[in-house]
């Protein structure tokens, strides 16, 4: 596929250094685009040699999405290098611990939110102008959990439901400017953070054994599996797809 090589400027990946940001940056290269990422504290050597190995332009900058006016150059200096952006998609996300509500503190949920909810809006809102030149997309990477709900992830998936809704209130005012927005929802996958939650002990083997048997595909997914979910919703494939979800979770929450 071929679907972003007509296309000027960039996709800006915020978190691309992540398991499943890496995946996103590298499938949105192999197809065309010009590829910005940030990043945290990761090393993104390889992450930028690995997209830039099909002939992509890719460049990475260093990233704390909870401050604005970081976000704000970032996005300015993303814009110029690349002259334009035609998608933002934001996939940042650290390890959140499960935990049910009566064992989470009022700070814990604040940090939480003002990481996960204010993080989104500190990139997107500055991004709008490029996107608005572009008539450019918007896909956020969420949850699946805000579908159906599995018990002590409401730390996690509580903000992303108000990214959410805050996608749906973008494409409803952003349509008149050519900008649609979406939503991918990972399941449980074997890479990202449900990956980190089993490499740390949090999922033992019974409860893998109950999330898989819940699954109907009887299987865990792969980040590759959340990118092409993505690179479909950024691309002219999905003109007319706009305030819309995609779970992407073997049939999970159906």
């Amino acid at each position: 596929m071929d679907d972003f090589s007509e296309r000027t400027g960039a996709a800006l990946v915020v978190g691309g250094s992540g398991g499943l940001g890496r995946a996103i940056v590298r499938l949105l290269a192999e197809r065309g685009s010009a590829v910005a990422l940030t990043h945290h504290s990761s090393d993104v050597e390889f992450c930028v040699q690995e997209a830039a190995a099909n002939g992509a332009e890719v460049r990475a900058y260093q990233l704390e999405i909870t401050d604005a006016g970081a976000c704000a150059d970032v996005v300015d200096r993303a814009t110029s290098d690349f002259s334009g952006l035609h998608t933002l998609v934001y996939a940042a996300g650290a390890p959140v611990p499960m935990r049910h509500l009566s064992k989470v503190t009022p700070r814990d949920l604040q940090e939480q939110v003002h990481t996960d909810v204010g993080g989104f809006f500190n990139v997107v809102q500055p991004a709008l102008p490029a996107l608005r030149d572009s008539g450019g997309s918007i896909v956020a990477v969420t949850t699946a959990a805000t579908t159906r709900f599995p018990p002590r992830d409401a730390l996690s998936s509580a903000p992303k439901a108000a990214i959410e809704a805050m996608v749906r209130a973008l494409a409803v005012e952003e349509g008149r400017f050519g900008i649609r927005a979406n939503c991918v929802g990972p399941g449980m996958l074997t890479d990202g953070m449900a990956g980190r939650l089993v490499s740390t002990g949090e999922l033992d083997d019974r409860a893998l054994a109950v999330t898989r048997a819940n699954i109907p595909l009887g299987r865990f997914g792969i980040a590759g599996d959340v990118a092409e979910a993505v690179c479909f919703l950024a691309s002219d494939r999905a003109a007319f797809v706009s305030g819309q979800k995609l779970d992407v979770d073997g049939g999970w929450s159906a």
